[in-house]
């Protein structure tokens, strides 16, 4: 069975911005190299401003997040989904709810509705109460209004079904495997190997940057320590001033080139995960299929994905005694190929888009005849 497929609730593909962008690309080509015709909204402000990317079909519609800030997030949302009911799409896979869930009365009534559900956005630090409260309705709202659920972590499909009692597929993400060219040096003296230690993140207070580089400020280590992230808005200029003083700490501002970004992570003596909400995270598992050595925000998310083969913190001072202490030795060389035998067995792309096809197959197959394939 070949189905029509819209994907909703990203800024769209190729990704310049973060996890739903990064699964839509793979998910989206995977899909059409299966045989579906997939079509992923974005952005009208999006970088990429061509009809179709690698044989998926891009709908561009209008955003005015840049001028009305947050609001326009919903303004695109509702554009994407009137656009949406407009087209004949067999199944509708809407990522996230946050902007999208208050239109739920809108979503096309013809197509099999399926939402990713996230990461427990009302977590996130980031939020004022008020905003926090909302983020617990519009996940209410998503329920509501979806047909079926997709947790992108274990540690989410548990909170869900205990909180609606409702039951999702698991479906984390993907990463691929090193690969020789990745293994190159990515710029002559850029990474030296194993003379940093490297984190990757956006610059929000949930993702513990402030903690992290507090730790490696107070520690006597001569390496210098990479800060990868776009560092404009207000707590990632704050975490600039705040260590401007130390030299050891590069900000290298947000890269998107993954072969590079990936370089840099397999060349680190240590790479920092400081991500305390949400599911399995891109950037996570990006590091474990490039071979680092990886020490990780102590939360049930994290250790979900890692096990034991990660060190972990939860304070500046655990993260200056491992900044200190850590060694490259047997049992830290076991770990990263514990973690890279997760990639290839249980994180592979090949995999994840093989569990997203079959679960979209389910879920049509369901709502057109009322019951399982």
């Amino acid at each position: 069975m070949k189905l029509n497929i819209a994907i909703l609730g990203t800024r769209g593909i190729p990704n310049h911005y973060g996890g739903f962008e990064h699964i839509s690309e793979y998910v989206s080509v995977g899909l059409v190299k299966r045989g579906h015709s997939v079509t992923v909204y974005n952005s009208d402000t999006h970088p990429y401003q061509e009809k179709e990317w690698n044989g998926v079909n891009i709908k561009h519609c209008f955003d005015p997040e840049k001028s009305m800030g947050a609001a326009g997030q919903f303004i695109y949302d509702l554009n994407c989904l009137l656009d949406a009911r407009k087209r004949n799409f067999d199944v509708v896979l809407l990522m996230g709810y946050t902007s999208s869930s208050v239109w739920g009365r809108l979503y096309p009534s013809k197509s099999t509705i399926i939402t990713n559900m996230d990461g427990l956005e009302w977590k996130r630090s980031k939020y004022s109460g008020p905003v926090q409260q909302f983020l617990k309705y519009a996940e209410r709202l998503a329920v509501k209004y979806s047909q079926f659920y997709i947790s992108d972590s274990l540690v989410i499909k548990s909170y869900l079904g205990e909180k609606y009692q409702i039951e999702s597929r698991y479906i984390p993400y993907g990463a691929d495997l090193f690969s020789d060219e990745e293994r190159e040096q990515p710029e002559t003296g850029e990474a030296l190997k194993e003379d940093y230690f490297l984190l990757m993140a956006r610059m929000e207070p949930e993702n513990n940057i402030e903690t992290i580089l507090e730790g490696f400020n107070n520690s006597n280590s001569p390496k210098k320590f990479k800060v990868l992230g776009n560092t404009d808005n207000r707590f990632g200029k704050f975490i600039r001033h705040r260590f401007k003083n130390d030299e050891r700490i590069e900000f290298n501002g947000a890269i998107y080139d993954n072969g590079r970004v990936r370089a840099l992570q397999n060349n680190s003596y240590l790479y920092f995960h400081g991500h305390s909400v949400g599911g399995t995270n891109p950037s996570l598992l990006e590091a474990m299929a490039s071979e680092a050595l990886i020490a990780a925000h102590n939360n049930p998310f994290n250790k979900s994905v890692l096990h034991a083969d990660a060190f972990y913190f939860s304070s500046a001072d655990e993260v200056r005694h491992l900044v200190e202490t850590v060694q490259h030795k047997e049992t830290e060389k076991v770990m990263v190929s514990n973690n890279l035998h997760k990639i290839k067995y249980q994180f592979n792309w090949e995999g994840i888009i093989d569990q997203y096809e079959k679960f979209i197959l389910e879920c049509h197959y369901k709502t057109k005849h009322g019951s399982t394939i």
